[in-house]
């Protein structure tokens, strides 16, 4: 470890200690709050003994892969290799167990604050226990990268090849655990919803949330496994891949390069400074975070879309500002700030776009009154939405880059990098938000079930409203901050492979276009996003289906269900959509996994270089263009029952055609648009490990 970065080096794990503490004393205030009568303690129960079963199950599976790339790790590089990638699994399971549990506690006592009155205490309880899981996933990743840096101090070309294969393993354990989870609990929760939606508003015409209907118990168990452990997962490995990229660009550049990173070359050690930089930003901007989590308490009284807002956008843009007043100390030019800045600023309009795209604007109103003249229409109006925001988001993140690149000169690719980690600087506060969603959600839930009055599911469905539009923001955040982490991944691959070429005494990796194997590589990878898009919509789908034919067969052979007089049988229901995603998970992870290994192999270095291409240029646009066609389709359906269209009620046949995109939309924003982003990252850092192996071949 270099004495150049003095005490700013620690201050990741430090700040990642008091994140996990004040989680704790979140996790524990939030479960002394009162949950409500017994009604509602039993609902509550039957979602969290859902929440919990699903994931331990999964759990097991994630298990059984995490040993086994253990062993491969193991055999290919060394034990050590294999421990650092089970520590990046492992943490982010930790995440996400700790955070359901405190989700599932949050929704019964949010819905119980608002059956008090209180608008204010209902988004403090939601807010803490969102905070729960937003602390515990910076807080968890930032002390498993120091972990590994920690363990390898900087020396000569061996010692900082070390460090990096250490780092690749690590960033594998994440990302390749975030892409099951997230697939997994996207196909349970979509499958829930779906089928829950069809049979209950379409086929037998009765309320969302009706306590009649067997998949309402499922369709709340999916919100917790999809956007609270998955989206835990995401957001978690986002960040490490992100302290990744940075970090290896930084291990392997050029030395003249990496002399233009400082304004005094005595300072210290430019490489050393370049490395560590980006775990100090991370630090800082959790410290940042927390403090907005706080403020974001304090404001508790006011509109909740303009607290919650407010704390997903300016914490990455405080960031930037302490940034600029940090690096003079250690002599580090300040084009540094302006790549950071670039991220932040570009972070948060991204946000806002998607805001405009999928919250109460004119895009959402389109689709909305297209619902008029049928679902089909509906459906292409959403699809030309979607379609439309990958163009100006993408765009944006170009721009992003560029910036990034010019200011940082020689280091362009490292400015990029940073780039990246200037978008995730909030990362706590963002998943903290996210997590926000589905406690509310749940807790809106419950109120219906329970029968609690018409004013406790007002409050509970304006908390849910905010966390629709904040959910659809972050999708946006992570999108576009995995879009840039995977162009610096793809940078330090190519620099990772020519160093290995240049050991062996061959010439650098040749990636010109007139090179047969990188245009049938990019070929290759431009398939990859659509092999899973395909096989996740085709779960969901099988799935929705079958939990529709089983709430259907209750409701004709449960004699009072109709009337109310009886009760449902859930677990079916729970157990048709954990079936589901256990199995259907597998095929994607195979394909991101073991995808860039294959290709390596047969076709060498620079078919996979192609290959990394085609899936960024592809997968980056679809998934932008399922989250975001996905996120208008869903509000344009909550646009018209709210009465946006007069004389088009809820359940009238424009209604109804809503609903038909937004069950089109569904899997579109919470499996396959989110599992593709994760493709891209998986099949980046995947490379980047193995990049030493494939160099020679082909």
């Amino acid at each position: 470890m270099d004495a150049t970065l003095g005490f700013w080096i620690y201050s990741p794990p430090i700040a990642g200690v008091i994140a996990l503490l004040i989680a704790t004393f979140f996790y524990f205030r939030v479960k002394s709050l009162p949950e409500g009568n017994e009604t509602m303690q039993r609902i509550a129960g039957y979602i969290r003994e859902g929440s919990m079963a699903f994931l331990t199950t999964e759990y097991k599976v994630l298990a059984v892969y995490t040993v086994v790339v253990f062993g491969i790790l193991t055999a290919a590089f060394s034990w050590v290799s294999g421990a650092w990638f089970v520590l990046g699994a492992v943490l982010s399971l930790g995440a996400g167990f700790v955070g359901m549990k405190a989700a599932t506690y949050g929704n019964v006592r949010t819905a119980q604050a608002a059956a008090g009155g209180s608008k204010a205490n209902a988004l403090l309880t939601a807010l803490d226990g969102g905070a729960v899981m937003g602390l515990c996933v910076a807080g968890l990743a930032l002390i498993g990268l120091f972990a590994v840096y920690y363990a390898y101090p900087m020396g000569d070309a061996v010692a900082n090849a070390k460090l990096g294969n250490a780092l690749h393993a690590f960033a594998v354990g994440a990302s390749s655990i975030a892409l099951f989870a997230r697939i997994g609990g996207g196909i349970y929760t979509k499958a829930a919803d779906v089928g829950a939606d069809i049979a209950g508003k379409v086929i037998e015409n009765i309320p969302e949330d009706d306590p009649r209907n067997p998949g309402v118990i499922a369709d709340n168990v999916g919100d917790n496994v999809g956007d609270v452990a998955g989206m835990g997962a995401d957001i978690y490995e986002s960040l490490v891949a992100a302290v990744v990229a940075t970090m290896a660009i930084a291990l392997t550049a050029d030395d003249a390069a990496l002399a233009t990173l400082l304004t005094d070359p005595s300072v210290g050690n430019a490489r050393a400074i370049a490395v560590g930089l980006p775990l100090i930003l991370s630090g800082i901007g959790l410290v940042v975070s927390i403090v907005g989590i706080f403020v974001a308490r304090a404001m508790r009284n006011s509109s909740p879309s303009v607290v919650l807002r407010a704390a997903m956008v300016l914490p990455p843009i405080v960031l930037v500002g302490v940034t600029a007043a940090l690096l003079p100390m250690f002599g580090v030019s300040q084009n540094v700030t302006i790549a950071l800045a670039a991220g932040a600023i570009g972070g948060a309009a991204i946000g806002l776009l998607t805001e405009y795209y999928t919250g109460s604007f004119s895009p959402v109103k389109r689709v909305a009154e297209a619902a008029m003249t049928g679902a089909g229409t509906n459906v292409i109006r959403g699809m030309a939405v979607g379609m439309e925001s990958v163009a100006t988001c993408l765009l944006l993140v170009a721009g992003v880059a560029i910036v990034a690149n010019v200011f940082m000169g020689a280091l362009g690719l490292y400015g990029i990098a940073l780039a990246a980690v200037g978008m995730l600087g909030g990362t706590a506060i963002v998943m903290t938000v996210d997590a926000y969603g589905p406690i509310s959600d749940n807790a809106g839930g419950i109120a219906e079930m329970a029968g609690l009055p018409p004013a406790v599911r007002e409050i509970t469905d304006e908390l849910d409203a905010v966390g629709n539009t904040t959910a659809a923001i972050g999708k946006g955040f992570a999108i576009g901050s995995a879009t840039l982490t995977v162009v610096a991944l793809f940078s330090a691959y190519s620099l990772e492979v020519n160093h290995a070429r240049e050991a062996a005494g061959m010439a650098a990796m040749n990636l010109a276009l007139d090179n047969p194997g990188i245009l049938i590589g990019i070929l290759v990878g431009a398939v990859m996003p659509f092999i899973v898009s395909a096989s996740t919509m085709l779960a969901v789908g099988n799935a929705a289906g079958a939990i529709v034919l089983e709430i259907k067969r209750q409701f004709d052979t449960i004699p009072g269900l109709r009337e109310g007089t009886a009760e449902p049988q859930p677990k079916a229901i729970v157990d048709i959509a954990t079936s589901a995603a256990l199995s259907q998970m597998i095929l994607p992870g195979l394909v991101a996994v073991a995808g860039p290994v294959v290709i390596g192999v047969i076709g060498g270095p620079a078919a996979l270089a192609g290959a990394l291409a085609g899936a960024l240029a592809v997968g980056a646009s679809m998934s932008l263009f399922m989250a975001n066609a996905g996120g208008a389709w869903d509000n344009a359906k909550k646009f018209i029952e709210k009465g946006g269209i007069p004389g088009h009620p809820k359940r009238s046949d424009t209604h109804k055609a809503a609903v038909v995109g937004d069950t089109v939309g569904d899997p579109f924003k919470d499996t396959s648009g989110p599992g593709v982003a994760i493709l891209i990252k998986v099949m980046s850092v995947v490379s980047l490990l193995i990049a030493p192996l494939i160099a020679t071949l082909g």
